[in-house]
């Protein structure tokens, strides 16, 4: 059996983050000035009390009335969060229970951010392909902006909230469409992208909530999340174009043979520059972030639904996709549409 996507839905929530109210709360950050540095518009901002897998439930409710598949057909649940409900139990599992999945039905719960989507494509081909699994239902959902100090400009501009749902099916067929894929780590970089307490390295205190103010006005405690931009741009110039050369060469393809590419849509910035050094045709590289923001793991989901629905994504499409970020961890493979 070989893997195929069957089919994507998506949930965002009704909190709104516009540049306006980024102008109001920042003077000297203007409405034009966010938009043309990054790209984004809104940011989707979930509601005080709602989680990362209370979205995941929602497009996956989605993805179930859309017809693609029944619940009870879902085998195993893949959940790709850095917001998890708790330290234990696995989220995954809260999650099969409210969406009343079959008890014989798998649950893993993974920790990763911008390049969750690309590693859940291959936990989940690697599922389907070894005879475990015949529907998985991999759900990307996050909430950054728990994580964000309402006074850190720096990340608040960039990131929405956001879940997406993507049903990886099998099929009879000689060829995967999913892959081949190229990863890579780096975790000497985890230090400029990272929320310092939390976990079990650095317990949340009274001294760790002090807030204090970095060298560009921002505001963030050691309980914030904290983003080094220019270490995460440099980063992402240096690795991501290696590894998409690394991709072609496997799989024995050009890059005119690419329709579409689809990278995770972090900004505008971002995105323009790796563009650029990769001489992508313009209308080759799909942008789907300016009423979202930058939504992690849930981001290239998005974009591909978003392609599909705007007829830029049609059956037979070879699309590249490519996550990067946060670990550092970065993935690139090639779909064919179907």
């Amino acid at each position: 059996m070989k893997a195929f996507i069957r089919a994507i839905e998506y949930y965002l929530p009704d909190g709104l983050l516009t540049n306006d109210m980024l102008e109001a709360e920042f003077p000297g950050w203007s409405v034009e000035k966010i938009e043309e540095k990054i790209g984004i518009k809104v940011r989707r901002i979930a509601a005080q009390d709602q989680c990362a897998s209370d979205m995941g439930i929602r497009a996956a409710e989605k993805l179930f009335s859309s017809g693609a598949c029944g619940r009870s057909d879902i085998d195993y649940l893949l959940f790709c969060t850095q917001s998890p409900d708790y330290f234990l139990p696995t989220t995954s599992c809260l999650m099969q229970d409210l969406l009343g999945l079959p008890k014989c039905c798998g649950a893993l719960d993974f920790n990763l951010g911008c390049s969750g989507y690309l590693y859940g494509l291959g936990l989940a081909k690697g599922l389907i392909e070894t005879g475990q699994a015949r529907n998985v239902l991999l759900i990307t959902a996050e909430t950054y902006s728990k994580h964000i100090h309402p006074a850190d400009k720096s990340v608040r501009t960039l990131f929405g909230d956001a879940a997406a749902a993507t049903l990886v099916q099998s099929f009879s067929e000689a060829e995967s469409k999913i892959g081949p894929f190229v990863y890579g780590t780096d975790g000497s970089g985890g230090k400029n992208l990272i929320v310092p307490t939390g976990g079990a390295r650095i317990c949340r205190s009274t001294e760790s909530a002090q807030v204090v103010e970095d060298e560009q006005g921002n505001l963030r405690s050691q309980d914030n999340l904290y983003m080094n931009g220019s270490e995460i741009f440099t980063f992402t110039l240096r690795t991501i174009p290696k590894s998409v050369k690394e991709l072609l060469t496997l799989s024995r393809k050009s890059m005119d043979d690419i329709d579409l590419f689809v990278f995770h849509q972090a900004n505008k910035f971002m995105l323009e520059h790796l563009c650029k050094k990769l001489n992508i045709p313009e209308e080759k590289f799909y942008m789907s972030f300016k009423n979202y923001g930058n939504t992690v793991s849930a981001t290239i989901p998005i974009a591909l639904k978003d392609a599909q629905s705007e007829g830029k994504l049609k059956t037979g499409d070879l699309v590249m996709l490519v996550g990067f970020g946060v670990g550092y961890s970065w993935g690139a493979t090639l779909l064919q549409w179907v």
